[in-house]
This record gives C-alpha cells, structure tokens and sequence, in this order.
C-alpha cells in the first residue's frame, strides 16, 4: 500500500457539515457508553476504539445483557449488538440528528436494552438536545470513510510510540466529546485541579476534574489546527519552558497551548511515521525532563525483546 493510500489526503473544510453530523451521531452513542460501563481512569470507559471498519465501543450492559456498537465506515451502517447475536442495523446517510437520536431508541428497545443519557451534547455550543435538533444534515460517505482511515494510519503510529513507555498510559482512543484520537502518559504524580481557562463549553467542571487528576503529557490528532488536521501535544500542568523548548519538527501554537503538526507536512514526507514519531519523542522528552519525571524508570526500549521474540532474517517467531 503506497503512503497516499495509507495517509490520505482529507482537507478539513471539505467536509465541516458532515463532520458535525458525524460528531453528534457519535455523542449519542458515546452517552450510552457512559451509563452503561463503570468509570475507568480519566475517561477510558466511554471512548470510542478504531476497528477494522470504523469506531466501536467497549462491551456495555443493562442488567446483565452485554452488548456493544459499531460505527462502520465500509457499509455505512451503524450496529447495536447482544452478545447472545441479536443486532440491529441503521444506515448511516444523510438524515437530522433527531432522526439518527430515534433510530437509535427504537434499536435499544428491539433489544430490549435501556441507556437512560443526558439528551443533549457536549463540548459544542449550542448545544441543541437530540431530539429536537431537527434540520436535514448531510453525511458524505467518502469523507467519513477518509478519515476513519487516516485514523487507521494515526493509530499505527500511535501503537508504536505506546511500546516505549512502561509507566500508566491510556488506551489509543477516541473521545467523542472532542473528536480527537489520543493517547495519554502519566508520571504516576497528582496534579491541581484544571484552572477556568481549561473548561469548555456545555461541559461539567467535574468532567475536566476527573480527565486531569494526574500530571500527563498528552498526545493526539484531531481534524482541525491545519488545513488536512493536526498532531497535538501538551503537559497538563505545563511545566516552565515547555512552550519555548526546541523540536525538529512542529510548533508551539500560542492560541491552542499546544505544540502542533500538520497532517499534510507528515502525509507529503518521506517517512511519514518516522516524523509522527519524531514529534511525540521529542515534544514528550521535553515535557518529561523539565518537570523531572523519573524516564529511567518508565522508558523502555520497545525492541528489547526482539533477540528472544524473533531469529533469522525473515524474523521468524520463536515463541
């Protein structure tokens, strides 16, 4: 497969309307996962997980019944499944959220599942609820297809740059309130409660209170920052110098706070996971050394079992 085919090409405004539409189909399912998992560190819980054909859930349950969901991107159609194989399918086209939000009460009810959610969406304003948000709302397949699949290459990346940390990290997720994939490292330290500055809109104060109780350096991509997207990073709490230090590749975007690397600069290099990586590597390592996280201990070299794990040329496994 040639880069283009794995890093495509997505520009950012091509696709804003369904993109929103997108976003809120996902809050709605995200919400059921909330109410139907414990609460895992951070969040973990209720995100949603890059498959083989979309974004799907974790296993959810009501009494007892486990059942999960799945966005697929291939067909265009979204699951609700019991583990017992029962399933109902809707097609994802273009049609209102309040549309999308009744489709998806009829399934749970043909399932005789219950996610009782808060019906109106976060992190967005206005935030209008579901089922009243009635206006015709475009869903154009290829776009939505095109970025699953530059998630698919975001989440390759990612899975290599998890293999060097042994500390606490987080899962490589996406978060629907902000629609961004991620991927988080933790020093195993406390951290002060998230000042007013970091609070965004038509969310509760405890949401950011739980998502930022430990020291972390957090990293992700998300469709926005550029004109194809960006890479992100950041410290939370930032330590002194982070946003003054030197990286070979990105920048310290001011009005963001965040250290940023556009999608189209890594979809047109040479070695497009070399440089996702190069990123991460160097924006962590400076978070890590100035607030003197203890990297002896939670570094590791991700090949350090490759002598035992493989032989010969062709890396044949031995065990």
């Amino acid at each position: 497969m040639s880069d283009t085919e794995t890093w495509p090409a997505l520009a950012v405004d091509s696709w804003t309307d369904t993109r929103k539409t997108l976003h809120l189909w996902l809050q709605i399912v995200g919400k059921m996962e909330m109410v139907s998992t414990p609460l895992v560190n951070h969040w973990w819980n209720v995100t949603f997980q890059v498959s083989a054909r979309g974004f799907r859930t974790g296993m959810m349950f009501f009494e007892g019944h486990p059942f999960d969901a799945e966005f697929d991107f291939i067909d265009h159609k979204f699951y609700l499944r019991r583990a017992d194989g029962r399933q109902v399918s809707i097609a994802l086209e273009a049609k209102s959220v309040a549309t999308f939000y009744d489709e998806v009460q009829e399934a749970l009810q043909e399932l005789r599942l219950r996610c009782d959610i808060v019906p109106s969406p976060n992190e967005v304003d206005p935030a209008v609820p579901f089922a009243e948000d009635t206006e015709d709302r475009p869903y154009d397949a290829q776009a939505v297809q095109t970025f699953w699949r530059q998630l698919v290459a975001v989440q390759r990346s990612f899975m290599i740059w998890r293999a060097g940390f042994a500390g606490k990290d987080s899962p490589i997720q996406l978060f629907w309130g902000s629609l961004d994939l991620s991927c988080v490292r933790f020093s195993g330290r406390g951290a002060p409660k998230p000042p007013p500055a970091l609070h965004v809109p038509n969310l509760p104060s405890w949401v950011m209170d739980e998502a930022e109780s430990r020291e972390n350096f957090a990293a992700g991509f998300w469709a926005g920052g550029s004109p194809e997207g960006s890479f992100y990073s950041y410290a939370y709490p930032e330590p002194d110098g982070f946003r003054s230090g030197k990286v070979s590749v990105g920048r310290f975007d001011d009005t963001l706070g965040e250290w940023i690397l556009p999608y189209d600069e890594v979809r047109t290099s040479d070695d497009p996971d070399t440089m996702v990586l190069t990123f991460l590597n160097e924006t962590y390592g400076l978070a890590a050394d100035l607030a003197k996280w203890d990297r002896k201990l939670l570094d590791v070299d991700p090949h350090r079992l490759d002598a035992e794990i493989y032989h010969g040329a062709d890396r044949s496994p031995l065990y």
